[in-house]
């Protein structure tokens, strides 16, 4: 009878828990829900975090910040920790939709290079949000080879009539602007109708050089000689140069973007003290390390520089001078206004 009467409390008490937990009464649980760009850290660290702390990783990633947004805002808590852009963490902090890092829970963003620090300040005051992930600039990738007399220390070299046929632009309509208006000697986030316009004509007027608008491919369009030059991220330089030795990579000297993709906490996450020891366990030395190595973008981790190979390290188009980072800004997030301007004028641009 007793044994009866302790197996029906039991039940209850388990019915209680699984009523609490569905209905997120619990503070944490041992999952964490992560949201990235695509094949953005090496998948090994994956089980590796999860065997140090015993919490379950389920990963999605997406292709741009414009897609991530709106997901973010119509299921608020569907993530426990997402890495975006720059401009697209400053409006969702905005906006706030993300929480402050519990920095007591990250001591390992001692790690994190200050000078990197002070830069993801223009979206991020006092870093209260965000935990640099990559950093890097916008650049040219060419084949010196087959480059000619062509200086590719300028973004008139993309207008070189040398160059027909011969040129990867990036498909996107904030980094083609950073180009044109680069180019100019504009703001890279102006909302000038005019300034804007002036880039619109100047990016009509260079179509028939263009052999192709891509992104992610422009990469490979230059490694195997499809194209003589494409716009990529630095990143890229260390992939190309693998697969040929003639590859080069320049920061034109007017000057181009900067960014910084970082971690971050949804506002309405359910599982934030996991988050923060994810974001800890990235910040760590060695798993920084281990990302550099899969990805060969700029890592901005002091730790991580003791073990990565001092060529790379010294190696400008891998990590940028102080010279290079002074002449390159970040995109901000633009006004309704601005965003109805760029998207009618990209319009323009790829004849739809």
């Amino acid at each position: 009878m007793k044994k009866g009467i302790m197996l029906f409390v039991f039940a209850g008490i388990m019915a209680v828990v699984l009523t609490i937990a569905r209905n997120g009464g619990s503070k944490s649980s041992g999952v964490l829900y992560v949201f990235s760009y695509g094949d953005y850290y090496d998948p090994a660290i994956v089980e590796e975090f999860e065997k140090e702390t015993g919490i379950q990783v389920i990963q999605d990633t997406y292709d741009t910040a414009e897609e991530l947004y709106p997901i973010i805002e119509n299921n608020p808590s569907r993530y426990d920790v997402v890495c975006t852009s720059d401009y697209m963490i400053g409006k969702m902090e905005k906006e706030h939709m993300l929480a402050p890092l519990d920095k007591s829970s990250i001591p390992n963003l001692k790690n994190l290079d200050p000078k990197y620090m002070k830069k993801a300040e223009a979206f991020d005051p006092g870093n209260k949000y965000c935990v640099p992930h990559t950093c890097g600039t916008m650049g040219i990738i060419y084949n010196s080879k087959k480059a000619g007399d062509v200086d590719f220390n300028s973004w008139d070299a993309l207008w070189n009539p040398e160059m027909k046929g011969q040129i990867v632009m990036p498909d996107s309509l904030r980094d083609a602007y950073v180009i044109g208006l680069s180019r100019r000697g504009y703001d890279i986030n102006t909302e000038n109708s005019a300034q804007v316009k002036e880039a619109t004509a100047d990016l009509m007027a260079q179509k028939p050089l263009v052999y192709k608008y891509a992104n992610d491919s422009a990469r490979d369009l230059v490694a195997d000689g499809s194209a003589v030059a494409g716009v990529v991220w630095n990143g890229e330089y260390k992939y190309v140069k693998g697969l040929n030795k003639n590859a080069e990579f320049s920061v034109p000297k007017e000057g181009t973007e900067f960014y910084i993709d970082g971690w971050v906490v949804p506002a309405k996450a359910k599982n934030k003290e996991n988050a923060m020891k994810w974001i800890n366990f990235l910040s760590r030395g060695d798993i920084a390390y281990k990302n550099f190595e899969y990805l060969y973008y700029t890592i901005p981790n002091t730790a991580a520089y003791k073990k990565i190979d001092p060529e790379d390290l010294n190696n400008p188009a891998i990590f940028p001078t102080d010279e290079t980072l002074a002449r390159c800004h970040s995109l901000t997030t633009l006004s309704h206004k601005g965003d109805a301007l760029y998207s009618s004028e990209w319009k323009k641009v790829k004849g739809e």
